[in-house]
């Protein structure tokens, strides 16, 4: 097994195909759920050891309803991660947020159906408090990152709602309508999933929210196409490169403590004692401190 490093990046494989990336290994890692969706490319930055992961395959070849959720996070917590960025593509819902600017959510909406989002079950229940889904001091050291990078044609929005859709076809402009008439700000298929798994994980979660579109409810793009999709993408993959170098440099300099770090410490319902020993033993991971 490699060193234990404690920040994660989870997104396009672009993001670790960086020059600046040294030692690069790869990683792969077997879970009691499964394996992640692709080898964890664990490499040095400036200095700080990072782990990459490539959400969907480094080829693309899983759809967001097929991703390993469980095994992905569970694979950054066996290397020791304690703050995980996510880089994900997102359409925008409000006109202020343009393509190629970044936003960083703080409150997710859950329109998914087919996914499994806790680590828990089989005898052992946790209730983690969600109610602020983001870490907001990881969310901070992003968001500075961004802005002191003065980002060509990138405006960095702070806060904001993620509506996580199940996929994968994107919205119909009535579901498009409705999530506006909430005042949700970005439309993605993954996110939310990462966030809740990461939070009983007790890592520290934050999303760097990549804007590709205007999904299909503004009057000048009245349709999402995978070109235009793909063109965006290829724009925000350079100024995410940046961000997440950024960002890096501030976490291995000052990490910021985070709420996540003891998300379990009252979570945990069922009594350690009474719960099945192949479920404990399955968790152990994320239970070892408090048994």
């Amino acid at each position: 097994m490699t060193e234990q490093v404690k920040i994660g990046i989870i997104g396009g494989s672009g993001l670790y195909k960086m020059e600046a990336l040294k030692d690069v290994e790869e990683v792969q890692i077997d879970t009691p759920f499964g394996s992640p969706s692709d080898a964890l490319i664990v490499g040095t930055l400036d200095g700080t050891r990072v782990a990459f992961l490539a959400r969907h395959g480094r080829n693309h070849t899983l759809m967001p309803t097929e991703l390993p959720f469980r095994a992905n996070i569970y694979a950054m917590k066996s290397l020791g991660v304690e703050y995980l960025i996510s880089a994900s593509a997102v359409g925008s819902l409000k006109t202020e947020a343009k393509p190629l600017d970044m936003v960083i959510p703080d409150q997710f909406i859950d329109r998914t159906r087919n996914r499994v989002s806790t680590f828990f079950g089989e005898g052992l229940v946790a209730h983690i408090a969600f109610g602020d889904p983001i870490c907001p001091n990881l969310a901070g050291v992003v968001a500075d990152a961004i802005e002191s990078l003065e980002l060509p044609e990138v405006t960095l929005h702070r806060g904001g709602t993620y509506v996580c859709m199940e996929g994968p076809a994107f919205s119909t402009k009535a579901e498009s309508h409705l999530y506006r008439s909430w005042g949700a700000t970005i439309i993605g298929m993954t996110n939310l999933p990462e966030a809740k798994l990461a939070r009983e994980a007790e890592i520290a979660y934050a999303t760097l929210a990549l804007v590709t579109d205007y999904d299909c409810w503004h009057p000048d793009h009245d349709n999402v196409t995978v070109d235009l999709v793909i063109a965006n993408l290829t724009k925000n993959a350079v100024n995410a490169q940046r961000v997440i170098r950024e960002t890096v440099r501030r976490l291995s300099e000052n990490p910021p403590a985070s709420d996540a770090h003891a998300a379990l410490k009252y979570a945990i319902i069922t009594p350690l004692d009474k719960a099945p020993a192949a479920t404990k033993e399955k968790l152990a991971l994320l239970l070892n401190k408090y048994l």
